[in-house]
């Protein structure tokens, strides 16, 4: 049963206060409403767009980044614990996807990992040494994607990081990406012989 005006809006309200990520597009949908209908909505609440709610959010749940400027993480951040974790999150836009088939271009996935993993760190200078990931679906236009990054062992200049990257459509890659904060040095190991010490 449709929602008249009066309870959807009670209702968006209390959804938005427990998804602050929602976009209006999922919103829409989740209501059986046009797009225009949302943002009327959300203007009568003062809910602001996705965008900024996740900005709001991100304020209030991270340190400042030391290793990046804010402007060269791929993605948002919404969430930032130096040297333990971090949360991004990355809308696919036209510009990140093939033409023909709208998927979602490689790289654009990597770098948000890649990005955050070296934003998680507590140094001046960061870089990656080692990546093994593994992709288990494409992306396509128009998905939000979520990145995580666990910091989960630590060798003297080196950092072991869990990364993951989710959308609502399932997960798109995992794996584990090694950073440096003293890139003047050669680092050469196994990964077979890192064990993981830290745990979410």
């Amino acid at each position: 049963m449709a929602l008249n005006k009066f309870e959807r809006r009670k209702a968006l309200k209390l959804y938005v206060q427990e998804n602050p990520f929602a976009t209006d597009d999922q919103l829409a949908e989740r209501f059986g409403v046009s797009v225009a209908t949302i943002r009327l909505d959300r203007t009568a609440l003062n809910i602001p767009e996705a965008r900024e709610r996740i900005r709001q959010v991100a304020t209030k749940h991270h340190d400042a980044i030391r290793a990046l400027e804010q402007n060269e993480v791929v993605g948002d951040i919404v969430e930032l614990k130096l040297n333990r974790y971090a949360v991004s999150e990355f809308k696919a836009t036209a510009a990140h996807v093939f033409s023909r088939t709208k998927i979602v271009r490689g790289h654009h996935l990597f770098a948000q990992v890649n990005s955050l993993a070296t934003a998680v760190m507590d140094a001046d200078v960061a870089v990656t040494a080692k990546t093994e990931l593994r992709f288990y679906r494409v992306a396509y236009l128009g998905e939000t994607l979520r990145s995580r990054v666990d910091v989960v062992a630590v060798r003297g200049p080196v950092a072991k990081c869990r990364v993951e990257t989710t959308s609502e459509a399932g997960k798109v890659l995992d794996g584990v990406i090694w950073v440096v904060t003293e890139p003047s040095g050669v680092y050469e190991f196994s990964s077979k012989e890192w064990k993981d010490e830290n745990r979410r």
